[in-house]
């Protein structure tokens, strides 16, 4: 007698969501044989169809539809049910895949991490650093509970992700002793015209917005140099008389002591956003609905600074 399980329903779910067989099959850490085999098995134990095959992939059939909304419904009362009844101080283990871009990574999620340790000893947090796009991709594909991430996101790219912003941030024009505007107290933006500028590489998220912004203010900046790694642009404009444009929370170790200064800008016209993503077809499990809690608090008040 064909039996139902969660199993098949979630291969038979992530393929939906992938649209192909050999996405899901990554996305499971499967092979793509091994997925045609549970969907095959499931459609002979249904006795209908669930996909039609293409060039492309596949997608559902009306069969297939109907039972997609039925897994979604089915895996968030599961979600809901466990969330309800897990007592998370009570675990003796409990894993949370959480992404971030590299500033978070670096400068933030340490911190986090040795908090939240610090309050559940027995769950392990895994923290991937990738750029917004690759972690968009790896949440809709299950490889991620959660993100942090800095900066901007469109509706489009929103559309099946949950976003919750945690603060806004200021960017600072970040510079060395060689720079003679090291004794400014602030800085107009307008004065970016000319200067010598360090920026992330062309492409990333961060260039992207920097580069928008200084057009909307009719400006383009002299890049002498494009870095994919903030410790190196940090060192960089250390080194030189160029500058870089960053938030204060990756450089406070270098302001402390002296290397470098972070100096305002007049009217704040550079701010982006910390946001808190993660899928909104996929329910949270207790781990990560703790740790989504966790940041909430730390958060609460709207404090200048992210800790």
């Amino acid at each position: 007698m064909f039996t139902l399980d969660l199993y098949k329903l979630e291969i038979f779910a992530r393929v939906a969501e992938a649209g192909s067989l050999s996405q899901a099959a990554a996305q499971l850490r499967m092979t793509q044989s091994g997925v045609s085999q549970h969907i095959k098995a499931l459609e002979d134990g249904l006795g209908t169809p669930l996909f039609e095959r293409g060039r492309r992939g596949v997608r559902l059939t009306p069969a297939g539809r109907r039972l997609y909304d039925y897994s979604e419904a089915i895996f968030r009362l599961v979600a809901e049910a466990e969330l309800a009844v897990t007592n998370v101080r009570g675990l003796r283990e409990g894993r949370l895949t959480i992404g971030a871009t590299p500033g978070v990574s670096a400068y933030l999620l340490p911190e986090w991490v040795q908090a939240f340790g610090e309050r559940y000893p027995n769950l392990t947090v895994i923290a991937q650093t990738a750029t917004t796009p690759v972690i968009t991709s790896e949440l809709r594909g299950g490889q991620m509970d959660l993100a942090v991430i800095e900066g901007e996101l469109d509706g489009e790219t929103l559309f099946d992700l949950r976003a919750r912003e945690l603060q806004e941030f200021d960017q600072y024009v970040v510079l060395g002793r060689q720079h003679p505007w090291w004794d400014r107290a602030a800085i107009a933006l307008e004065e970016l015209a000319g200067q010598p500028m360090v920026t992330r590489q062309a492409g990333s998220q961060t260039r992207i917005w920097l580069d928008q912004t200084l057009r909307e203010h009719a400006l383009t900046p002299r890049v002498v140099a494009e870095l994919d790694n903030l410790e190196s642009m940090k060192r960089m404009v250390m080194l030189s008389a160029s500058l870089t444009i960053l938030p204060l929370y990756t450089v406070r170790a270098e302001v402390e002591l002296g290397l470098l200064r972070a100096i305002p800008i007049h009217g704040r016209p550079l701010r982006r956003t910390l946001r808190l993503l993660w899928h909104a077809g996929r329910p949270l499990g207790p781990v990560a609905h703790t740790f989504l809690q966790f940041l909430g608090e730390r958060f609460q008040g709207g404090d200048a600074s992210p800790t």
